[in-house]
């Protein structure tokens, strides 16, 4: 397939999960007899790693089978799936498991930065718009993580845009200090200071600057 080609051609790390047959169940034939016992209450999971090549392959690759045979249940449950990785198999399928978080990022950062709105008639200028947007996620997501108090610590990103980032204010300059009047929905006066505190921690001492 293609787009293992160019994952591998560009030295990506991938693990996808691969539709079975009787070619990768023959494979796992070992596996798939019941063990002897009473089932334990946990499920038996074991894992199994060989080398495969599909019709459209032009080439063999790593697959990682992992079997679970589960109390209660007549048949195991099987999967699948083709990786570039060369950890071990239970770790492939650990890594593999946590797409899930992967997408709830993705997700994140449709609703709260709208990055999937690529108006832009050339390919080249939609590439650089989505490269600024995974920046200001990035940017977001550090803040979140570096600068937010235990208190809000778990905000989304929406909320963070919504109550510390996008939020209207007034300024009003007196000769000696200035006001910022904020709209209702921003944080707090001692939350927003310990996120200020927090930012202000991150800078690099002077004397270290200047020894850089």
């Amino acid at each position: 397939m293609h787009v293992y080609r160019f994952l591998e051609a560009e030295g990506y790390l991938y693990a996808v999960r691969l539709k079975a047959n009787a070619i990768l169940h023959g494979k796992i034939e070992h596996l798939l007899t019941r063990p002897v016992g009473r089932p334990p209450k946990k499920p038996i999971v074991l894992y199994h790693s060989f080398r495969y090549q599909a019709a459209s392959w032009e080439k063999p690759r790593r697959v990682v089978a992992k079997v679970e045979w589960h109390a209660g249940e007549l048949f195991p449950r099987v999967g699948f799936i083709v990786t570039y990785f060369r950890w071990k198999s239970s770790h492939v399928v650990k890594s593999y498991n946590k797409r899930g978080t992967a997408e709830q990022w993705i997700k994140e950062g449709k609703y709260a930065l709208k990055w999937t709105r690529l108006s832009c008639h050339d390919f080249v200028d939609n590439q650089v718009r989505l490269q600024l947007f995974a920046l200001a996620y990035n940017l977001g997501n550090f803040l979140r993580h570096l600068a937010l108090p235990k208190s809000v610590k778990k905000w989304s990103l929406r909320t963070l845009r919504a109550k510390v980032i996008k939020i209207g204010a007034k300024v009003v300059r007196h000769s000696r200090y200035v006001v910022f009047q904020m709209a209702e929905v921003a944080v707090p006066r001692r939350p927003f200071r310990e996120i200020l505190d927090q930012i202000g921690r991150l800078r690099a001492r002077p004397e270290l600057a200047r020894a850089g």
